[in-house]
């Protein structure tokens, strides 16, 4: 592999600014960001992605290869959380396996964020529609996840009075993280070019401070997460390593076979490899209290999304190029 692609990444100033997060909790100084600010920041990068990806799609339109990407996304979402399931199954009990499961068959909407300012970097375009996939894999793993919750976990009769799928439904596809990043791009499909021209001072001037202050926030959570993986052993720190690196390989022989452009096989490839550590663990909590999330959310703050971050783009990308995706 080309070691310059991940110098390049890494001397990108807000994964250098997650690095700082992370230094500033080994040296135990005193720094953090006031509580309100990483949410504030979350919403608004949801918002200018969604935005934008809306934005895109209303100029390109709706073609039968966007709806093969679409399709392809829903699918990985459900798939990955299956086989994920049973691999975890023979260190965990059933609870633990379904939530880790979907949190790796749902996604990082930041990893995705990260991926995108990394390609517009080196100048490689990627269509507005991924935008929409971004926002299709979110819920469906958290769906599948729970029905493996419920087929292979215990079925005592308290445990049935408690379930509510109207609850789990409402959590999947109206939490706030998938609702604003739907919402903007409708917005940006309705509004087109005079909306865009409106918002681009926003949700592009601010775009990379905004990514910097979340990532230098998130540096600060890893490390202290990073504390709770040696709960986890070797086996799940293996999983949280090994796991994105399989789903972003399914993902880039599916961008060959589709016939993906490069930029949209990096943002696939990077969708399937990434693990949600906000709106899984926000669903599971309620729906799932049994599993323990120190290890889902730990697993996927503290290892997958650095990995990703620091060495799964860059590599997903030397791979791409390697088997002449969008060639």
């Amino acid at each position: 592999m080309d070691g310059s692609l991940i110098l390049f990444n890494i001397l990108n100033p807000p994964v250098l600014f997650f690095f700082l997060g992370m230094l500033a909790v080994f040296l135990k100084s005193d720094l953090e960001i006031p509580q309100p600010l990483p949410k504030l920041f979350s919403l608004y990068l949801l918002l200018a992605i969604g935005f934008k990806g809306g934005y895109e799609l209303a100029k390109s339109g709706i073609n039968t290869s966007i709806a093969l990407t679409l399709i392809a996304a829903i699918l990985m979402a459900c798939i990955v959380p299956v086989y994920s399931f049973f691999i975890l199954k023979l260190k965990l009990d059933n609870a633990n396996a379904a939530a880790i499961a979907a949190a790796y068959g749902s996604i990082s909407a930041v990893t995705f964020i990260t991926a995108s300012s990394f390609l517009e970097k080196l100048h490689i375009t990627y269509g507005g529609h991924m935008v929409a996939a971004l926002a299709l894999m979110e819920s469906p793993a958290i769906i599948v996840g729970l029905i493996l919750v419920r087929v292979f976990g215990a079925k005592d009769k308290e445990k049935d009075d408690g379930f509510s799928w109207s609850k789990v439904m409402h959590e999947a596809f109206l939490n706030g993280s998938v609702f604003l990043l739907v919402g903007s791009v409708v917005v940006g499909i309705l509004t087109g070019e005079k909306g865009w021209e409106k918002l681009q001072p926003f949700t592009q001037g601010i775009f990379y401070g905004a990514l910097t202050f979340f990532l230098l926030d998130m540096g600060l959570v890893a490390a202290k997460r990073i504390r709770e993986l040696r709960k986890t052993g070797s086996f799940l720190i293996g999983f949280s390593i090994i796991m994105p690196v399989l789903n972003a390989m399914i993902g880039i022989l599916i961008a060959k076979v589709l016939g993906f452009e490069e930029g949209n096989s990096l943002l696939f490839a990077v969708l399937c490899a990434s693990a949600s550590y906000i709106a899984v663990p926000a669903a599971m909590r309620m729906t799932v209290p049994e599993a323990n999330p120190s290890l889902y959310v730990s697993m996927a703050l503290a290892l997958t999304f650095p990995f990703n971050i620091i060495v799964g783009i860059p590599l997903y990308l030397e791979i791409i190029k390697l088997i002449g995706c969008g060639v």
